[in-house]
């Protein structure tokens, strides 16, 4: 059966513009590309907690954001070197690590500049995933350097 992906280089949405699987959408291209721009988030929200905001309680709030969202995103990239080392399970992590960052760090920002106190409650929601992803990564590693005759 001929494949109904295009050809070239995809797009960040194609999986789902397509139709074929989610998973497609969760190629180690797309989500080492998500955890760059949530890098790049993390790090204005740093600088833009030290430098911008006069607050306290909204710069708490944005300095953890960036921290939990910045480790995060790291961890994600560290997936790759997982699978590079035979950690094929590795590859389910990203889902958990970067949808930990968008509800955990994202409401902590949206709290810092004003949402409603209701959006504390998703908080916790990205805590779990976040430590949904290092259970995932810790049975993934199981799989490094194991042989095939073993």
């Amino acid at each position: 059966m001929e494949s109904r992906l295009p050809r070239g280089r995809p797009s960040l949405m194609s999986g789902f513009v397509i139709g074929e699987n989610l998973m497609f959408f969760w190629q180690r291209r797309t989500w080492m590309t998500l955890a760059a721009i949530g890098g790049f988030v993390a790090v204005a929200m740093g600088a833009f907690a030290a430098h911008g905001v006069s607050d306290p309680r909204a710069a708490e709030l944005l300095k953890t954001g960036a921290s939990y969202g910045f480790m995060h995103c790291l961890a994600t990239l560290a997936c790759a070197t997982f699978m590079q080392v035979g950690a094929r399970g590795a590859r389910h992590a990203p889902a958990f690590f970067l949808s930990g960052v968008l509800l955990f760090s994202g409401s902590l920002y949206a709290l810092a500049f004003g949402a409603p106190r209701w959006m504390g409650l998703v908080t916790p929601v990205g805590g779990l995933l976040f430590l949904s992803g290092w259970a995932v990564l810790a049975w993934a590693a199981q799989d490094v350097d194991r042989t095939s005759d073993s």
